[in-house]
């Protein structure tokens, strides 16, 4: 799953370019400052587009971290 983990940090910094590659996997909603409403909009469109998935609305509110959504995307994943 080492694949999906980079894959998912590319994701990250290309909309959140100022994150150090140490601060990606530990990013959080809450810690990081430019993660709003709008980020996370463009977060799960660069995720969608880079996974070829869909995430329903009621589940991004729920990941509000890097781990949350690689924990997510691994389940996706294995569910496939």
């Amino acid at each position: 799953m080492h694949e999906t983990r980079s894959r998912l940090a590319s994701c990250f910094c290309t909309v959140f370019p100022n994150l150090s590659s140490s601060e990606v996997p530990v990013a959080s909603m809450s810690s990081v400052g430019d993660w709003d409403s709008l980020a996370t909009i463009k977060l799960f469109a660069v995720i969608e587009e880079e996974f070829g998935i869909q995430v329903p609305v009621q589940d991004s509110a729920q990941l509000v971290s890097f781990e949350l959504i690689l924990d997510y995307l691994q389940q996706r994943h294995h569910a496939s």
